[in-house]
């Protein structure tokens, strides 16, 4: 695997051999010893992503009912930040609570936010809310990679982490139908009352299930308050960004955003205490070089936002299909994962990497460049078609790119945040993909064939970078 030898922690590790150690099945995963923990795990995820897409649906009735449309774009904004914040500090909160404190924190927060959601009379207290649900949906996203480690045995790790990280597809697929429904039924609120309910129920499992803090404990670390402080305003200058008018706003907002997350780098490798891995800095390792193909993988994701618009008015779709062809990346990543996690020599796992950082670019530039107004019901066939191998290029890599990262090093605390990280490259990929999707769409100007090419053929570039990174990710572990 990409990560076997970019351990450097001073202990000493096996030669790396041809085939793993036999992997668990699907029935060891969900069997009676560990269904409760790979439940706790895929259900933190899920529901954080499906929140994104449910909230979306339900956006134009809650804004019927409390007003405040001219905070339409901060529901989002504000939960995504605090979401990012979360994610960073997620191997503090292990260090402190243990996995079922951290979790049952994680867990009570998010249900306190969707609570106040439910009960907002106005659009402000409202998007406190989301402020408070963010930082818990956050906290439950990076639990979902870094409980991993210490919840289940290695021979589980990628398959528990195809589970978590198809937990994404699984919230594109059923948020918007849920949502959709609710906002049908005039019930709203009731939306976040579900979610409300389901985190409590899984606070519960998660104190039983989950193990504790230890008696060693993890080695009590400082915040990198400037680390996190630089981080999150680069977050915010993404996030910003995505909500101006387009032109040269956007391009600055876009460019600042930029340099703070140069900024960022800069701050954390010379930093007593470090929001990635101290691994990350090192020269020679390619834990760096992981992080970025996740990076790039997880941009192209963000084609979802605006594919059933391109559904819409240039395929002639009715809304549920459209919304289904907008799911189709999302379809081929989840399918696509229940196959490559099963894969178990290392260089079977290494081509998967490779070849799954080639398709996502290549069918985005098929899409992109199938773009036409006025398409017919074979070419629409062909667009999803497309999209779904896009998708597959990410099942295939993912689920072996998370695994690197958990075994690039022994080091338990060092682990966690390795794992933890994954899903702030993550979040910080979608924020950056999404400014820079409006950025994108902006150029085609008034023709919406070419805004959708602009903005598919732009991302498809981004996501071409991953050949290049799984590469160096490969060459670091020879």
């Amino acid at each position: 695997m990409a990560a076997s030898s970019m351990e450097d922690t001073g202990k000493p590790h096996p030669a790396p051999t041809q085939k793993s150690p036999r992997p668990g099945s699907w029935g060891d995963l969900f069997g009676r010893g560990h269904l409760t923990a790979a439940l706790i795990l895929a259900g933190g995820v899920a529901l954080y992503a499906m929140n994104l897409y449910l909230t979306a649906a339900l956006m134009p009735s809650i804004v019927q009912e409390v007003g405040g449309e001219r905070y339409y774009a901060w529901v989002a904004t504000g939960f995504l930040m605090a979401a990012v914040i979360a994610s960073m500090l997620v191997s503090r909160f292990l260090g402190m609570l243990g996995a079922s404190g951290a979790y049952v924190l994680g867990f009570l927060v998010f249900a306190v936010g969707a609570a106040l959601n439910a009960l907002s009379p106005t659009m402000e207290l409202l998007l406190v809310g989301r402020v408070v649900q963010g930082f818990g949906g956050g906290l439950l996203a990076g639990l979902g990679y870094a409980v991993i480690r210490g919840a289940l045995p290695d021979r589980l790790w990628a398959r528990a982490a195809g589970l978590v990280s198809a937990m994404w597809g699984v919230g594109t697929l059923v948020g918007p139908t849920l949502g959709g429904v609710f906002a049908q039924l005039g019930a709203w609120r009731w939306a976040f009352g579900l979610l409300a309910a389901v985190a409590l129920v899984l606070a519960l499992l998660a104190r039983r299930a989950l193990p504790g803090r230890t008696r060693s404990g993890a080695r009590r670390e400082t915040v990198p308050v400037l680390s996190l402080v630089v981080l999150a305003l680069a977050a915010a200058a993404f996030s910003v960004t995505s909500t101006l008018p387009q032109g040269w706003g956007t391009f600055g907002g876009v460019a600042a955003g930029a340099v703070l997350v140069v900024a960022f780098v800069l701050v954390d490798r010379r930093g007593t205490a470090t929001v990635l891995p101290r691994l990350t800095y090192r020269r020679g390792n390619g834990l760096k070089w992981i992080y970025l193909t996740v990076a790039v993988l997880c941009a192209g994701v963000m084609t979802e936002n605006f594919i059933p618009l391109f559904g819409q008015r240039l395929g002639g779709l009715n809304p549920l299909a459209a919304g289904f062809l907008g799911a189709a990346v999302s379809a081929g990543w989840v399918v696509s994962q229940l196959f490559s996690v099963n894969i178990t020599t290392e260089r079977s796992k290494l081509l998967a990497i490779r070849c799954g950082s080639f398709l996502l670019p290549a069918g985005l530039f098929a899409y992109g460049l199938l773009q036409t107004a006025g398409a017919s019901g074979p070419l629409v066939a062909l667009w999803a078609a497309v999209l779904i191998l896009a998708g597959v290029g990410i099942g295939v890599a993912y689920p072996h790119l998370s695994v690197a990262a958990m075994r690039s090093t022994d080091d338990e605390q060092e682990g966690a945040k390795a794992a933890a990280a994954l899903n702030t490259t993550q979040l910080i990929a979608y924020t950056v993909a999404s400014a820079l999707a409006g950025t994108l769409i902006s150029l085609g100007g008034s023709s919406l064939v070419a805004s959708a090419r602009s903005m598919v053929l732009g991302l498809a570039v981004v996501t071409a970078l991953g050949t290049v990174t799984a590469a160096l990710t490969q060459r670091s572990s020879h």
